[in-house]
């Protein structure tokens, strides 16, 4: 599905290489998590397979294909990156859950309420969650928000930056439910990234394991 090529990426102001030549692929099915320590270019790494982030050298296929310019969005519908901590709109839940489908990239398709009212309650949360204020909402509420405004939209490759490091355990279990359920209704054909510092939950979360050390994946 993705396959990155020898991705280089230097801070010139620091005189610094963040990430070495990082050559890696993913396939459908593949539940992949990378651990590392802080500072060592994890999030470097997957925000540059989210194309958010330029790098110096290296090229990120889609399906086989080099990313044109001008299909980054529809790469960014199928690639989807979820940050530690997600950004959220003034408004309600449900606000922030419509928002997507005021992109051009997503007039095709249309918000489903049940849909996400459904996906809320795989998380814990009851349908009066998407009348809350975004304002209002814990750490755990958004992130839950920012994700099922993701899997709403059906992305095939989730890019999972330490989504749960700074939320209580129940949170992140509840996270993780939310993400075993997009899995399990993709028949096979979805795959993820998780980077997580928690050595259980990176047992549970992949089924391939990798670790990134000063910019270098093994």
């Amino acid at each position: 599905m993705l396959r990155a090529i020898a991705l280089t990426r230097r801070d010139p102001v620091r005189d610094i290489t963040l990430l070495h030549p990082a050559s890696f692929g993913i396939a459908a099915g593949d539940r992949v998590v990378i651990t590392g320590p802080s500072g060592s270019g994890k999030s470097v790494f997957l925000r540059a397979l989210a194309l958010l982030d330029p790098v110096d050298d290296g090229t990120i296929q889609w399906r086989g294909q080099p990313i044109a310019r001008g299909a980054i969005p529809s790469y960014r519908r199928r690639v989807a990156y979820i940050a530690q901590r997600p950004a959220m709109l003034d408004g309600s839940v449900e606000d922030n859950l419509r928002y997507p489908f005021s992109l051009k990239v997503y007039r095709d398709v249309r918000f489903d309420r049940a849909r996400v009212v459904e996906l809320a309650n795989r998380a814990g949360r009851e349908a009066g969650f998407l009348d809350k204020r975004a304002s209002d909402l814990s750490g755990g509420e958004a992130q839950i928000a920012a994700l099922i405004r993701v899997l709403q939209v059906d992305p095939d490759i989730l890019l999972l930056d330490e989504p749960t490091a700074s939320l209580d355990p129940a949170s992140a279990l509840e996270i993780e439910a939310l993400v075993d359920a997009w899995f399990a209704g993709g028949r096979g054909e979805r795959a993820s990234i998780w980077v997580s510092h928690d050595p259980a939950q990176a047992q549970r979360v992949g089924e391939r394991q990798l670790v990134m050390t000063a910019g270098v994946l093994a």
